[in-house]
């Protein structure tokens, strides 16, 4: 008997410990719950907004011990869609993405820092137009759960706002329009 109890103690240890381990999600490309958004000011008259449809990233999350988690994400610059065909392609000229020497953008987490019960500030290195910079988003988490599929699933979304400049991005459309405002949103399936 005392066996018994302790071979179910151990093994609950066990199924509890795996439990607690951060898990490995895929942002969900194919079935369109991810979203990559900007925004600029257009001459500080109005908002200019945009989005990057070619992206895949993947992403670990344990609710346990959110600073272990980590993010990683690619996005195909060429894929930049602004709803006009003749200034997205000005974008992916070398005035400002330079697609054709720069066709990806890459996100990679160094820490994550919990600010809130759903909120933390995500940083990490950022690489667009060929520079590498370190950014921080302001991310929220949205919720977790099993899907109607049999299959498990968390979302988050986050914001951050970008110097043109940083990146090397030589067009200059004035004092209103320096910063780029970027907004994601997330939903990855656990593997």
């Amino acid at each position: 008997m005392k066996k018994t109890f302790v071979g179910i103690a151990l093994g609950s240890l066990m199924a509890l410990s795996g439990s607690l381990q951060a898990a490995d999600y895929v942002i969900d490309k194919e079935g369109q719950h991810a979203f990559i958004n900007f925004k600029i000011s257009h001459l500080g008259y109005s908002w200019l907004y945009g989005r990057f449809n070619d992206f895949d990233g993947t992403f670990s999350w344990d609710a346990d011990q959110p600073e272990a988690s980590a993010v990683n994400v690619t996005i195909n610059t060429a894929s930049v869609d602004s709803n006009h065909a003749e200034r997205d392609k000005h974008l992916r000229s070398d005035d400002f993405l330079n697609v054709a020497e720069h066709p990806q953008a890459t996100f990679t987490s160094t820490a994550v820092e919990m600010t809130g019960e759903d909120t933390a500030q995500v940083t990490g290195d950022l690489t667009l137009n060929g520079v590498t910079k370190p950014v921080v988003l302001d991310a929220r988490f949205l919720g977790e759960g099993e899907d109607p599929w049999g299959g498990y699933r968390a979302g988050f979304e986050g914001t951050t706002t970008l110097r043109l400049k940083d990146f090397a991005i030589p067009m200059d459309l004035g004092p209103a329009s320096q910063e780029v405002e970027l907004m994601l949103t997330v939903e990855g399936i656990r593997q």
